[in-house]
């Protein structure tokens, strides 16, 4: 009997999903657990694995179709079984496709997920996904170097970030480094003798109108305030050492801490942790805490929900794992969404940014900006001075919502929460 192969739906917020790669063709032998077909979102992507064994008798979708979600997409039964049934309503039919499949099995055969690359002598096969592949490339990871630990010990982006955690590949006089991989693909457009056009990426899109959208419909301002990095560099050290020693199984960063800081002041002013709704603000009760993270694939702030619940350590691994899903690409779409979120923190103090004016993820009402720390001049005590750590904190607020005395009042509470961390 022949099932229908439906496109997934990913988080309820999600209705149609970019069709990627098929990794099986019109004809092909298919078993359960086998890999289908590569679909994204509007910022994580997936695979699909077969449900049911048999022949892939039709495809109704190609590599780059916006497909509805709970759409049919392809249909797997006996071979010679009808399949006209289970074709969506498009000009699209299973026998179009079948053909077109056949002749083009030997092109496309390279752009299968499970790239097989050849060892220098043995011969050897390496199984990776086309987004691990980029990623070690751009990283500078040995991909023969790794063991797989995705399905049937295939190499995935997880695999290769660890990797990238502990090697390094510096450039010689004898091997220059190695050129980044493209990140995005983007269609040429227009060419010149010293330029090109490109289309935009569907993430990219999305960014910049999420950003234009943002300042055009909130009044927004920025507070630059500095705090005294002393003990949020103590505790640094403390826990690293703890890490070390096997102590603790978590390793937690600066940007833990200061986040550990933002929810304690948040719970102090609740009113900053607030979506506007133009004639109304919505008051959460938990802290869901929104976190900007720089991905090959451009800006995502995935949230954590109930972070006012957890330990320092706890709020360090979940932290970690939401960062590593979103590199990855297999975030949950729900958290993705600006309303998953009540309050947002965006790092830049890794790329030594002293001061910038975050933009807020609307409906929230603020977003605070962390900087790099660095060494100022400070009365130590009477009549003696000294150059004391300081990290930058740049919080954008919608005036809209939040008046300057409020938004200055929980930027100083924030400072308090960095300056007297005793976890």
């Amino acid at each position: 009997m022949a099932i229908p192969v439906m496109m997934p739906r990913q988080g309820q917020s999600v209705e149609s999903c970019i069709m990627g790669q098929w990794y099986k063709s019109v004809g092909d032998e298919v078993k359960e657990g086998d890999l289908l077909f590569s679909y994204e979102t509007d910022k994580a992507s997936f695979e699909e694995e077969a449900k049911s064994e048999g022949i892939l008798l039709a495809i109704f979708f190609d590599e780059g179709d916006e497909v509805p979600v709970l759409t049919n997409v392809a249909v797997i039964g006996a071979e010679g079984e009808p399949v006209d049934e289970f074709a969506p309503g498009s000009e699209k039919t299973p026998s179009a496709e079948k053909e077109p499949e056949k002749e083009e099995k030997e092109e496309e055969s390279p752009k299968v997920i499970e790239f097989d690359v050849e060892e220098n002598e043995t011969g050897k096969r390496i199984r990776i996904s086309p987004l691990a592949k980029n990623m070690a490339e751009k990283m500078g990871v040995d991909i023969h170097s790794l063991k797989g630990t995705g399905p049937r010990g295939r190499i995935i982006a997880r695999d290769v970030e660890v990797a990238a955690e502990t090697v390094q590949k510096p450039a010689t006089k004898s091997e220059p480094a190695a050129k980044p991989a493209p990140v995005q693909k983007a269609q040429i457009l227009q060419t010149g003798a010293d330029f090109e056009i490109k289309s935009i990426p569907n993430i990219r899109k999305l960014i910049a109108t999420a950003m234009h959208q943002s300042l055009q419909n909130s009044a927004q301002l920025t507070h630059h305030l500095s705090a005294d990095a002393r003990q949020l560099l103590k505790l640094r050290k403390k826990y690293k050492a703890e890490y070390s020693e096997g102590k603790i199984q978590q390793n937690v960063t600066i940007n833990d801490l200061v986040c550990f800081a933002v929810i304690r002041a948040l719970e102090k002013f609740p009113q900053v942790n607030t979506h506007y709704l133009g004639d109304k603000i919505k008051w959460f009760k938990k802290v869901h805490l929104g976190l900007a993270v720089d991905t090959d694939r451009g800006l995502m702030v995935p949230a954590l929900q109930n972070a006012d619940d957890l330990s320092v350590t706890g709020l360090s691994n979940q932290l970690q794992q939401l960062a590593t899903q979103a590199r990855s690409g297999n975030v949950n779409p729900d958290l993705l969404s600006p309303e998953a979120a009540t309050f947002t923190v965006s790092n830049l103090g890794n790329y030594g940014v002293e001061m910038f004016t975050p933009v807020i993820n609307l409906p929230q009402t603020a977003i605070l900006g962390v900087c790099t720390i660095v060494l100022r001049p400070m009365e130590i005590e009477e009549g003696v001075y000294g150059f004391v750590p300081m990290i930058g904190l740049s919080l954008t607020y919608n005036h809209q919502a939040i008046d300057g005395g409020e938004a200055t009042r929980f930027l100083a509470e924030v400072k308090e929460q960095i300056e007297g961390l005793s976890v």
